[in-house]
């Protein structure tokens, strides 16, 4: 495959941490090092090449999981209340809620997800939002060009 020789590079010391005081900018570079002898290229991201940063990629990503996530629970709504007509709903929660019950313990932590107990969502919910805040700190503080 000729397409390698082809091309030409260009490798300078342009990473971080530098081995000097303030380390070298070079915008058409084609590889960077660093002094840690660490070499990475100066490629777009995919990300970037689609015009979004990470933070935007994220939410989106998000949005989708959500959207597939309710799309399911909606999917599997319609298929029990078509093949589970004769017996009641409230029935079947209790069933469902029983088994989980009877595998996690009653004394277990995940019992609160399984009853209705609003204190149990409530820090369901809380330590979901508290994750995500966390995720985004990681989002927005990445360095997708190592520099």
């Amino acid at each position: 495959d000729g397409s390698i020789y082809n091309k030409s590079t260009f490798v300078t010391d342009c990473g971080v941490p530098s081995a000097f005081d303030e380390a070298l900018k070079c915008e058409h570079c084609t590889m960077c090092c660093n002094a840690n002898e660490d070499c990475y290229p100066q490629d777009e991201t995919q990300i970037s090449k689609l015009g979004l940063n990470y933070g935007t990629f994220a939410a989106v990503l998000l949005a989708g999981f959500v959207a597939f996530c309710c799309m399911v629970s909606f999917f599997l709504y319609l298929y029990r209340k078509r093949n589970n007509s004769e017996h009641s709903v409230r029935e079947s929660i209790e069933e469902a809620d029983n088994y989980a019950l009877s595998k996690i313990g009653k004394n277990s932590v995940y019992s609160y997800f399984v009853k209705d107990n609003f204190a149990g969502f409530l820090l369901a919910f809380a330590t979901l939002g508290i994750q995500i805040v966390i995720l985004i700190f990681f989002i927005i503080a990445s360095e997708p060009k190592l520099q």
